[in-house]
């Protein structure tokens, strides 16, 4: 049984035309009797110029969702559109150019490279590419993100929040059709959590993006235009005009949601629950079994599959080599940061 599609929030101009959709989207992993539904038969619009949130319980299909739709995952079933070009079925390499060139990415990993500084890792994607940025859009996307006396500095020189930043500048720099946030604040502070949320709604409401985000914090949810709930593996309910009391308050009807003030529902895999990791929620913390406070600040732990160890992975990216989580996938040019390597 598919979901509804999802209407524009109530009280909200139409944004024109749908930046993302897919109809009867199915994604399971494994196969007979250990076979993991992570998204059952999904139908969505994703609306063009608005920020739209993306909540459930663990093991729900948030990440799973937003991976299919990005076309960094490979469907079961169903079809997948951005804009008028149905993305499943693509060859990897049209697949890849696609996505360089009209999806931004944005991870709580950040997946900079240490040893560019903030100017080079903005423009690393286009560089790889062989493309121009356009000046005009890079320089307002710089003020507005307050980059500008940051552009000199090193990752290991910025706070997790300014690293932030900068992923969030490299996102928007190409100006895509579409931009997608998996817990982009997952391994920030309070306030530095605050100032990239900020940035991404003032991307919606000054640039006229379109931003996905998934996350598990109602806070987070509630600088969005419309929140879409999951429960195993469909769209269940959604809301306009959220705030963190309501989302949270919706957020309890739902199985092994805690419910105590303040705290956030741990994702499987992530640096709340070190459990193990939800098969269906791919591209969790980027550290197992737990994250230093020096690696979420930005400095360059010694640990093999990291961004700063190039022979590995990018934290929680699979399979990702250092080109890729710049912008290009391994031996292709061109992929966007912190893509999973053979997901085309």
């Amino acid at each position: 049984m598919s979901t509804p599609a999802v209407r524009h929030a109530p009280g909200l101009a139409s944004a024109d035309g749908v930046a993302a959709r897919a109809r009867a989207l199915t994604k399971a992993y494994g196969s007979g009797e250990t076979a993991v539904l992570a998204l059952d038969s999904v139908d969505v619009d994703i609306a063009r110029g608005r920020f739209t949130a993306v909540m459930g319980p663990s093991g729900s299909g948030k990440s799973t969702l937003m991976h299919c739709l990005a076309g960094l995952d490979t469907v079961s079933g169903g079809q997948v559109w951005l804009g008028d070009t149905e993305i499943t079925g693509l060859k990897e390499r049209e697949l890849t150019r696609l996505r360089r060139d009209r999806v931004g990415f944005m991870f709580q990993s950040f997946n900079l490279i240490p040893t560019l500084d903030a100017a080079e890792n903005i423009t690393l994607p286009m560089d790889i590419a062989g493309r121009e940025p356009d000046r005009e859009w890079l320089d307002r996307v710089i003020d507005t993100l307050g980059l500008r006396d940051r552009l000199k500095h090193r990752p290991a020189q910025l706070s997790g929040g300014q690293q932030q930043r900068v992923a969030c500048a490299r996102a928007l720099a190409s100006r895509p059709e579409l931009i997608f946030a998996d817990e982009p604040t997952g391994n920030l502070d309070s306030r530095a959590g605050l100032e990239v949320l900020a940035f991404l709604r003032e991307a919606v409401d000054g640039l006229g993006q379109t931003v996905v985000m998934v996350t598990h914090d109602p806070g987070a949810a509630a600088h969005s235009d419309l929140v879409l709930f999951l429960a195993d593996g469909r769209i269940v309910d959604e809301m306009g005009r959220p705030t963190a009391e309501t989302v949270l308050e919706r957020m309890k009807r739902f199985d092994g949601i805690r419910t105590q003030a303040g705290a956030a529902p741990a994702e499987p895999g992530t640096a709340q629950d070190r459990s193990g990791t939800d098969p269906g929620e791919p591209g969790t913390a980027p550290d197992e079994s737990g994250t230093a406070p020096a690696a979420q600040a930005g400095a360059a732990p010694d640990e093999p599959g990291t961004a700063q160890d190039k022979s590995g992975t990018a934290p929680g990216e699979p399979g990702t080599a250092p080109a890729a989580q710049a912008g290009a996938a391994p031996d292709e040019p061109g992929t966007a940061p912190g893509e999973p390597a053979g997901k085309g």
